[in-house]
């Protein structure tokens, strides 16, 4: 039986490659992860903004969203 030694290095560069060549494989994938991840972090500071202001009524939520605001 053959012992077969892989070194860290060489598991970190096989690792880098396999992300590198999954990520070009795959690139609408991560496109459509990141916009996600991105939709979050702004849905996230939109709320913590909203929580400093004081409370809209539905008519003028409504009213900004038919662009009359």
């Amino acid at each position: 039986m053959a012992t077969t030694t892989i070194t860290q290095a060489s598991l970190k560069r096989a690792l880098r490659e396999a992300l590198a060549e999954t990520l070009q494989e795959r690139r609408e994938l991560l496109r459509e992860v990141l916009a996600e991840a991105l939709e979050d972090v702004a849905l996230s500071e939109a709320v913590r903004e909203g929580k400093k202001t004081k409370r809209a009524t539905r008519e003028e939520v409504f009213r900004v969203l038919r662009g009359k605001g």
